[in-house]
């Protein structure tokens, strides 16, 4: 993955060809994946007033997700880094390998003064994007949503996002996990980076000891949940064939949130989450195709 500026991401764009547009983002997709459960789901983001943000609302709204648009006060002005509807160019390789190029555009701009605290404070569960931990003002916007939800009695979970995020601040990470975290939710790398161990052992051991429920993904390999009873390896669904991976942590802390919110205990959490990683995995895009309520009650999981 690396960032690109606005005239960049346009230039890509122009040179791709057999594209499918989607809309995404990591936070988004999941409370997509919740309302496509049946829960209740919001979301809070900052968009561009042009056709990708247009697109963004219309298609997270379509979904049942409580959205209201965000747009910045002065569309036109500074850097070019920090204009335009965020997107990410996802370029995916047979064996479902991707290259990123990421154009972040208003999103960076978003701050404590764009927290809607009425509607943290109507969630069961907080659920905070690590990725944002990277701009200082979304970094306090982020650190006033875990008072709001803490000032409700809510529940606060993080995503660490991407291992080079943890990288650049582990220090904090930790922090957040002792003092303000309640649900845990990264993969083995990440793991692994936050709590400075050397293998996944260590990082289930090192989860444990935080007392938090924590779900640490392992890809094919499933997924490790802690439990009042210890750790718990759940497998990973069965897929066909493995055609994007894009969005496939996203699903699964929507069937896991989804889960949490509807008296599952961990483990079934843990496989309602895998169950809709599956269905994201098996086609491009990083938003169902299937009704995933529909899926789960098939599957024996609701």
């Amino acid at each position: 993955m690396t960032l690109v500026d606005l005239t960049r991401a346009e230039a890509i764009h122009d040179l791709m060809h057999d594209t499918r547009e989607v809309s995404g983002g990591s936070a988004a997709n999941t409370m997509v994946g919740i309302a496509s459960l049946g829960g209740r789901a919001g979301f809070i983001g900052k968009l561009a007033d042009d056709r990708l943000g247009r697109l963004f609302t219309e298609d997270i709204r379509r979904a049942g997700v409580v959205f209201d648009p965000l747009h910045p006060a002065a569309p036109d002005q500074g850097a070019p880094e920090a204009r335009g509807t965020g997107r990410c160019l996802v370029l995916v390789s047979g064996d479902a390998e991707r290259t990123m190029a990421t154009h972040l555009g208003v999103a960076v701009t978003i701050s404590p003064a764009d927290v809607a605290e009425d509607l943290v404070a109507r969630a069961g569960v907080a659920y905070l994007e690590g990725y944002l931990w990277d701009l200082p003002p979304a970094k306090e916007a982020l650190r006033r949503v875990v008072r709001a939800a803490q000032g409700a009695d809510g529940a606060v979970a993080l995503s660490l996002s991407d291992p080079f995020c943890v990288e650049r601040h582990q220090h904090e990470f930790l922090e957040l996990v002792r003092d303000d975290i309640d649900v845990l939710f990264g993969n083995e790398e990440e793991m692994v980076r936050l709590f400075g161990v050397e293998s996944l052992d260590g990082a289930v051991e090192a989860a444990e000891e935080t007392g938090l429920l924590v779900a640490i993904t392992l890809g094919p390999g499933g997924v490790v949940v802690t439990t009042a009873h210890g750790p718990v390896e759940v497998p990973a669904h069965p897929v066909e064939r493995v055609v994007d991976t894009t969005g496939a942590g996203d699903l699964f802390a929507a069937g896991f949130l989804y889960g949490l919110t509807h008296g599952a205990d961990p483990e079934q959490c843990a496989r309602l989450g895998a169950l809709c990683a599956a269905e994201f995995i098996a086609h491009l895009g990083a938003r169902p195709r299937r009704d995933l309520r529909q899926l789960a009650a098939g599957a024996g999981l609701l």
